[in-house]
């Protein structure tokens, strides 16, 4: 089976817009937060507070990322490289393909990159 490159540019933008809305939200519920915590009324725990404040931090980091590799993903259609390895230059199998479309490692190449 071949990828069918417009199905997955559609899910790639689909996942864009998912993604780039739960990051929103988040920013959003951070400035919020903030704001409440420099009120006397606090109660919370400042180890909580701090706990929350890196959750936070590591979501944001990760959809931001996710954000990137869409980004990448969605450049490397026109430019004809969509499916092929960044390292290896071969093929990304279809079953790769369709659990991540914004992955530009083969499996052998990814578990090498893993171990180092």
């Amino acid at each position: 089976m071949t990828i069918d490159v417009e199905t997955m540019k559609s899910r790639l933008l689909d996942e864009r817009v998912r993604v780039a809305a739960a990051l929103d939200l988040l920013t959003r519920e951070r400035h919020d937060a903030e704001g409440s915590e420099s009120s006397d009324n606090h109660v919370a725990d400042p180890s909580v507070v701090a706990v929350e404040r890196e959750i936070d931090s590591t979501l944001g980091d990760s959809a931001e990322s996710m954000l990137a590799a869409i980004d990448a993903a969605l450049a490397r259609i026109p430019a004809g490289t969509f499916g092929q390895c960044g390292t290896c230059r071969k093929p990304i199998a279809d079953a790769r393909l369709e659990a991540l479309p914004y992955t530009d490692l083969c499996i052998d190449c990814k578990r090498l990159a893993e171990r180092r």
